[in-house]
């Protein structure tokens, strides 16, 4: 499973510190929970920003999910974030 967040910093969020908090995120949080095969974070021209994950399965992300909001790696992440430009969806390999 495939799983996309796209989202902006917060008005005046400094790159440099948020892509230091994404790194530990990525190693103080994702590659600790099972399932997570791969993570990736992109950031467009015009500023916007992606993390896509790659999961075994959708109950390990949601196990993950359910960890989120009280990681402190993950708050500190989300401490750079708006909110309010979250969008979150999940894709599935086809099956043939």
């Amino acid at each position: 499973m495939i799983e996309i967040l796209a989202f902006n910093l917060l008005e005046g969020a400094d790159e440099e510190e948020f892509v230091l908090a994404d790194k530990r995120v990525q190693t103080e949080f994702a590659y600790q929970q099972p399932g997570l095969v791969r993570r990736t974070t992109a950031r467009s021209p015009e500023g916007s920003w992606m993390v896509i994950d790659l999961w075994r399965s959708p109950e390990d992300a949601d196990a993950a999910d359910a960890k989120w909001e009280e990681d402190p790696a993950a708050q500190e992440f989300m401490s750079f974030v708006d909110r309010s430009t979250m969008r979150s969806k999940r894709y599935f390999e086809r099956e043939e």
